[in-house]
C-alpha cells in the first residue's frame, strides 16, 4: 500500500510539475492545470453578468478617462509582446474596461482574459488620468501574469482533489465545472482565508508588473507610491495587519514600487 502510495505522490508530483508555466518578465513559475481557452469563455460570460446586475457609467469624464487609460496600457503592453516576438500570447485576450456605480466600494478587479472593472468609490483616490493609470496597470498585470488561471487551479485542486486531478491526467471529459465563485476569485473579486499569502504573492507581483506597464504606456510610474499614499490615509489606519490580508500592507507596497522604480523608469523613458 506505501508502495502504491508513493507511486500516486510520484505521478501526482511529475504532473503538477508539467502543469506549470512562467510568469512574463518576473520568470516566476505558476501552476496551470487548466488552459485559457476553457477560463476565458467563463470568465466572459460571468463579466457579462456582472455589467447586466450593475450600473455601468458611461458618457462622463471618469468613464471616458478608465476607458483611455485601459485601451492606452492595452496597446503598450501588446506592443511590448510583439517587439519581444510574443505576440502570440495575447491573442485570446478581449480587453474591456468598464466604470461601475458604486461609491462605497474602493475596488478595480480584472477577469481572465482581460476584462477590467473599476468602482465609482476609487476614483477620487486616483484623483486624475496618472492614479487611474496605477490602478489599470495593476489590474492588466493580473490578466497579463495569469493569476486568475493560477488561483483557479489552486481552488481547482483544493476543492475536488485527486478525482479531478486523476480526470485531467487521464484527459477524461468529467472534470467538474468551475464554480462562479472561483471564477470570481481569479478576478481578485473574492477572497478565501485558505490562500492568504499565495494571494499577496500575486499582489506584490501586479504592483512590480503594473508599474512597468503603465511606464511603458507613457504614464509616469512616480506617481504608483503617491497613490498608495493616498490609499493608505482613506483606511484611515482600519486596514487588517498584513498576515491577515490578501493584499500587503500599504507601507510594504510603497516600499517594493520605490525598489522596482529604476527600472520602471526605463521603460518610461522608452516610451517618450
Amino acid at each position: 500500500m506505501i508502495r502504491k502510495l508513493t507511486s500516486l505522490s510520484l505521478i501526482l508530483l511529475a504532473f503538477f510539475l508539467i502543469q506549470c508555466s512562467s510568469v512574463p518578465l518576473s520568470g516566476r513559475s505558476q501552476l496551470a492545470l487548466i488552459d485559457n481557452n476553457k477560463i476565458f469563455p467563463m470568465s466572459y460570460d460571468q463579466y457579462e453578468q456582472v455589467k447586466k446586475e450593475s450600473k455601468i457609467i458611461t458618457g462622463t469624464d471618469q468613464a471616458r478617462m478608465v476607458k483611455r487609460v485601459g485601451t492606452r496600457i492595452q496597446r503598450a503592453v501588446e506592443q511590448y509582446f510583439n517587439d519581444q516576438g510574443e505576440g502570440d500570447y495575447l491573442n485570446d485576450y478581449k480587453w474591456e474596461f468598464n466604470l461601475i456605480e458604486e461609491d462605497e466600494t474602493v475596488n478595480a478587479w480584472c477577469m481572465p482574459g482581460g476584462k477590467v472593472a473599476f468602482y465609482t468609490g476609487i476614483m477620487p483616490i486616483c484623483q486624475d488620468e496618472l492614479g487611474v493609470a496605477v490602478v489599470m496597470g495593476h489590474e492588466v498585470a493580473h490578466a497579463i501574469a495569469n493569476h486568475g488561471r493560477e488561483r483557479i487551479s489552486q481552488q481547482y485542486a483544493a476543492q475536488f482533489g485527486l478525482a479531478a486531478v486523476s480526470v485531467l491526467i487521464t484527459g477524461g471529459s468529467g472534470a467538474p465545472s468551475i464554480p462562479t465563485e472561483v471564477i470570481m476569485q481569479g478576478a481578485g473579486a473574492a477572497t478565501s482565508l485558505g490562500i492568504l499569502a499565495f494571494s499577496r504573492k500575486h499582489e506584490s507581483e501586479a504592483d512590480k508588473l503594473g508599474l512597468y506597464f503603465m511606464a511603458m504606456a507613457g504614464y509616469n510610474p512616480q506617481e504608483a507610491p503617491k497613490f498608495w499614499e493616498r490609499m493608505a490615509a482613506n483606511s484611515g489606519g482600519q486596514a487588517p495587519p498584513e498576515f491577515m490580508s490578501t493584499h500587503p500592507s500599504h507601507s510594504t507596497r510603497i516600499s517594493d514600487l520605490k525598489a522596482n522604480m529604476p527600472k520602471a523608469m526605463e521603460y518610461y523613458r522608452k516610451s517618450q
